[in-house]
């Protein structure tokens, strides 16, 4: 039994306060919960740039119907053991128009030295869709596989011409009514058409003067003059002539590539590399892992690329220990090569196979050009 003295009352003890350092802590904690959820939900105007999948052009794809089939086949091929690797490198995307990355996603890829935070618009035009980018890089892809085959069989020896043609026609062009699709051009004021820069080259030098096209319709050769129209392309102020220009290249080798699911014109120089390798006895690469990028013309022009960066990280994760880089790409590269990765600097595919012979005699590395002696 309990026993309760009326007379005496119970008081309850005191509340204890919490410290005034614990209440801020609280508060700060629950204001960063609301800032991340935030961060999570609110959507950007960046995608992030990362490395993507690596390929062997000596090695093997997968189809779009699961058949495992060689990245690069030509005929009589040459059986030669390569225990090396030519890698291509790609980038992916996170991110579009839409549905772009969370700015949590971006501070975590801001302090993530293999990938970049860039703005939507440098990726995605204002105006483009997913589908028309994806379009537009399957075709620069299906491009520079044939200026890859044109250059690796020049490089080898082969004779192979190539001719301008016209594309497409701006119904608002400056050439509009003057060439029609299917004109082959010849020559811009007198001067042989080389290749679609040499033409485009020779029209901004005119600088808005009219240029006079030699062209051939049919089997008739012809002329005409033109005044280009000043045009503003990517922020750059540009001559144009409102034509499409498409190269194409009589192959004496039938040389095919296979490469699913990946677009643009930078896999251009390795392409070429591989093709060399496959029509030629030995091995290319003397048994190293090497990586590189690049675009490439007919003529065996090294061009530059977006994205080195992330693909300099891509090709040390690959495994790959030389990596051939373009000369106009160094600006990005010096200062954020990957431990463990030599780079090479590159213009022309010649130069390109002297990195790999002097590799594979085991010649003086230390005299190659590389992004760091003022190349």
């Amino acid at each position: 039994m309990t026993l309760f003295d009326e007379n005496v009352s119970l008081v309850p003890a005191p509340r204890q306060r919490w410290r005034r350092g614990t209440v801020i802590g609280a508060w700060a904690l629950a204001v960063a919960f609301v800032i991340l959820l935030v961060m999570t939900l609110l959507p950007s105007a960046y995608v992030i740039q990362q490395p993507g999948p690596v390929f062997n052009t000596l090695g093997s794809t997968t189809t779009a119907d699961g058949e495992e089939v060689p990245l690069i086949t030509v005929p009589d091929e040459k059986d030669s053991t390569t225990t090396g690797q030519l890698d291509l490198l790609t980038v992916q995307v996170s991110g579009n128009r839409e549905r772009t990355p969370s700015w949590f996603e971006l501070a975590l890829a801001w302090f993530d030295r293999s990938r970049a935070v860039v703005p939507i618009d440098r990726i995605f035009p204002a105006g483009q869709t997913t589908e028309q980018r994806n379009t537009e890089n399957a075709a620069l892809m299906s491009d520079s596989q044939l200026e890859a085959s044109a250059a690796a069989l020049r490089e080898l020896g082969y004779d192979v011409p190539g001719e301008i043609a016209v594309g497409t026609v701006d119904d608002a062009g400056a050439a509009a009514g003057a060439l029609q699709a299917g004109d082959v051009v010849t020559s811009v004021d007198g001067v042989a058409a080389a290749n679609v820069d040499a033409v485009r080259g020779a029209v901004q030098a005119a600088a808005g003067a009219p240029v006079t096209v030699g062209y051939t319709r049919g089997d008739s050769p012809a002329t005409v003059t033109v005044t280009p129209k000043r045009t503003e392309v990517d922020g750059q102020e540009q001559w144009l002539l409102g034509i499409g220009l498409q190269e194409s290249f009589d192959l004496p080798v039938d040389v095919k590539i296979q490469l699913n699911d990946v677009g643009g014109p930078s896999a251009g120089m390795m392409f070429a590399l591989g093709i060399i390798d496959k029509m030629s006895d030995g091995d290319l690469t003397g048994g190293q892992h090497i990586a590189g990028t690049g675009t490439i013309d007919a003529d065996g022009d090294v061009g530059p690329i977006g994205g080195i960066r992330q693909k300099l990280y891509g090709a040390r994760d690959a495994g790959a220990t030389v990596f051939l880089a373009p000369e106009s790409n160094c600006n990005e590269v010096v200062g954020h090569v990957p431990d463990g990765v030599r780079v090479f600097s590159t213009s022309t595919l010649a130069q390109s196979m002297t990195v790999l012979q002097t590799i594979r005699e085991g010649g003086d590395l230390d005299a190659l050009p590389t992004c760091g002696s003022g190349t």
